[in-house]
């Protein structure tokens, strides 16, 4: 996971955003993206972004990309050296691997991500390569917690019908959304047992971005891979 920190980005983006499509300076979005992969050892193409849309569509690919996968929230893969990155601002940003199979995917899970099930089509995306979820390790990264995330109470029901367990009060007591909990929930119920919490809330951590909290702002990315072999 990447956070606000050692960007090109100037305010209300400072510094490292990753999201070009929030207004941003896209040279200071490029020069930020050419660190990631600087870091990361790989060349520029070999970054994988997506143009998330809080749907459930599900890309499979097996080399770069020419660009943003269109309309799309998870993308899936199986060939070495292919970073897959995920954006997000206060939705769950998702990575999967099952090291047995060789597969890895990243996933962008709002709240109408979580209750249209783009985890579930993500999963039969990654069976469809090999994987079997016994063997899939999954990591929740940071997001708006259940506390800051007020709903309004039918919205609450609808995610609740999904997955019960996203349903908490805010600290306030009004209706809230853990979408991390939900998740966890999908995951459990879908056989998948090894999922690690990011605790951090991107609402009360000044080092991440947060929409709910900033309106205008720049994306934090969750970025995953296989090495060779």
């Amino acid at each position: 996971m990447t956070d606000r920190r050692g960007g090109r980005s100037v305010p209300p983006y400072d510094s490292f955003n990753l999201g070009d499509h929030v207004g941003d300076d896209i040279a200071a979005v490029t020069a930020n993206r050419a660190r990631v992969a600087r870091e990361l050892g790989v060349a520029a193409d070999r970054l994988v972004w997506m143009n998330q849309v809080h749907g459930t569509g599900v890309a499979v690919v097996d080399g770069p990309q020419d660009g943003p996968l269109p309309d799309t929230d998870a993308v899936v893969t199986a060939a070495p050296r292919l970073v897959l990155a995920v954006l997000a601002a206060d939705c769950v940003p998702v990575l999967l691997t099952d090291p047995v199979a060789g597969v890895v995917a990243a996933v962008h899970a709002g709240r109408e991500g979580v209750r249209r099930g783009v985890l579930p089509a993500t999963l039969s995306a990654m069976a469809s390569l090999g994987a079997r979820a016994r063997h899939v390790t999954a990591l929740l990264g940071p997001a708006v917690c259940g506390a800051c995330y007020e709903v309004p109470p039918a919205m609450q029901a609808e995610v609740a019908a999904v997955t019960p367990a996203a349903a908490v009060p805010t600290r306030s007591g009004t209706a809230g959304l853990d979408l991390r909990a939900g998740l966890a929930e999908v995951l459990a119920r879908a056989g998948v047992t090894d999922v690690v919490h990011d605790p951090r809330c991107t609402v009360e951590d000044r080092q991440l971005f947060s929409h709910r909290r900033d309106g205008v702002t720049g994306r934090q990315a969750g970025l995953v891979w296989l090495d060779p072999a």
